[in-house]
């Protein structure tokens, strides 16, 4: 219902103040341009090869990432040693604004895939690390205790309390860290790409296409959405140990 009347108030505004409508489009011709270009194409090409081309950079740099984080969480969580040495290097990388390493690794990976997966690498790292980091950090100590009374080495403790505690804290960045890649990806396209969706909105600014632009950003958006559901299910699968949550 909100939707309705937020979509039809702006199609009635453009429709009454036409300047308006050329800064801001509207939800008509949004819809237009999306069904143009999945039918006819884009510039670029088909619609569906800009898609595969944003979405195979995102989930590879997501991957990448989040597997990155996790490991390097956990590594640094369970030793001390490596969290004192790397902790002050990795607030400085931290601090970094990640979106302008994008123009570095244009230059140094040049306009293909690769820079814009190691955007989209960077981006997901630092969220999953934190997480799984703080997570292995707030394990319960009473368990942990229990387990090396009861004779278990570190890696058994590592794989069999550490990790399924901190497992929460982790699959939480999950949904967070997908949406930074679709980011990462996109922006980097936007720096400088021969594909993409994110070439697709520059390509829409430069020839002060409102609704190519507002159009590329539903389609991320249904994107981010399908992500969305596929890593709650995710989630539900890897923590169906964990109680469900009462809404009284």
């Amino acid at each position: 219902m909100i939707a309705v009347i937020v979509l039809g108030g702006w199609e009635i505004a453009s429709r009454a103040n036409p300047h308006g409508a050329f800064f801001w489009s509207m939800p008509s011709k949004i819809a237009q341009q999306v069904w143009t270009w999945m039918v006819e194409g884009t510039s670029q090409g088909s619609l569906w090869a800009q898609i595969g081309v944003t979405m195979q950079e995102t989930v590879v740099g997501f991957l990448l990432g989040a597997l990155g984080g996790i490991i390097g969480g956990i590594l640094l969580g369970r030793n001390r040693m490596l969290a004192d040495i790397f902790s002050v290097y990795i607030k400085i990388a931290n601090s970094i604004p990640r979106v302008v390493l994008g123009s570095i690794f244009i230059i140094t990976l040049g306009l293909g895939m690769a820079s814009k997966i190691a955007l989209a690498f960077v981006m997901v790292f630092f969220v999953v690390f934190g997480n799984a980091f703080q997570g292995v950090r707030e394990a319960d100590r009473n368990l942990i205790a229990n387990a090396r009374i009861l004779g278990a080495s570190n890696r058994q403790l590592t794989t069999s309390v550490v990790i399924p505690s901190a497992l929460s804290w982790i699959t939480a960045s999950l949904h967070v860290s997908f949406g930074f890649a679709l980011v990462g990806a996109v922006v980097g396209e936007f720096l400088g790409s021969r594909q993409g969706i994110g070439l697709l909105i520059a390509t829409a600014q430069g020839s002060f296409n409102a609704a190519g632009v507002f159009a590329s950003m539903f389609i991320l958006a249904v994107v981010a959405l399908v992500a969305e559901g596929l890593i709650t299910l995710l989630e539900n699968a890897v923590l169906k140990w964990r109680p469900a949550v009462s809404h009284d």
